[in-house]
């Protein structure tokens, strides 16, 4: 289903988004932007699911003349699976945040872990590594974004929040219609809420707390269904 909405640099015109969910394992999304036609792709799923993906995008009118920029929310193989291999195809450029760039590099969303995790986080990590899903096809990122960077000359009125809590440099896309983008930081797989993989439980308190004062409207979360941002705000557990 495509949802239309005008947080884009488009002459004033609306401009549409096309959830993309992908079935492997679990189910996670990715988003394509379009405005005046040109896209830009917010994850890009996991690689075992890669036809569904380019398929979709075809669908979607997204091909290689038209996707100006990959935007990867964080490294880890269910979002990242795809990155290296759409670059080449599709000639795009890929942004994410330094703070995942070494797990990219090398294709290791486990690489260098240097924070105590949840125990949720080491349950994930033991069941991933042994079956080898926590790799990914490794890429050199060509843009690294910061904490409140300007993505207009990519098409979005919008810019970049850095959420660090699930990874250290997990990233959130605002739109300036009030459209978030916000990768891992929360789920809605049964109801709204944070995710409950942690790298670090303090990051993530803290990026959770700065939404409240962001002018958020509707959540598009990297598993599950889109919302309201009240909807979040009244789950249990979200206070503070």
């Amino acid at each position: 289903m495509r949802t239309t909405f005008s947080g884009l640099r488009a002459e004033g015109m609306p401009s549409v988004v096309t959830p993309i969910a992908l079935h492997y394992v679990f189910s996670v999304n990715c988003y394509v932007v379009e405005t005046n036609s040109t896209h830009v792709l917010i994850d890009t799923g996991p690689s075992a699911r890669r036809a569904d993906l380019e398929r979709r995008l075809a669908e979607a009118g997204c091909g290689p003349h038209s996707l100006r920029l990959i935007v990867l929310t964080h490294a880890h193989a269910d979002h990242a699976g795809n990155c290296a291999y759409l670059r080449e195809k599709y000639g795009c450029p890929i942004a994410m945040h330094a703070g995942d760039a070494g797990q990219a590099q090398r294709g290791d969303m486990f690489w260098n872990p240097k924070r105590k995790r949840t125990s949720a986080s080491a349950v994930v990590r033991t069941v991933l590594s042994a079956s080898r899903l926590g790799r990914f096809d490794a890429f050199e990122p060509d843009v690294l974004l910061s904490d409140g960077q300007d993505l207009g000359e990519y098409g979005l009125d919008a810019h970049v929040i850095h959420f660090p809590g699930h990874s250290p440099g997990s990233v959130g896309v605002l739109t300036a219609a009030g459209d978030l983008f916000c990768g891992d930081l929360l789920t809605n797989t049964g109801r709204p809420a944070r995710n409950s993989i942690v790298d670090d439980a303090a990051d993530m308190d803290a990026s959770v707390c700065r939404l409240s004062g962001l002018g958020i409207r509707t959540v598009y979360p990297g598993h599950g269904g889109e919302f309201p941002i009240e909807q979040l705000m009244r789950s249990p557990g979200m206070a503070g």
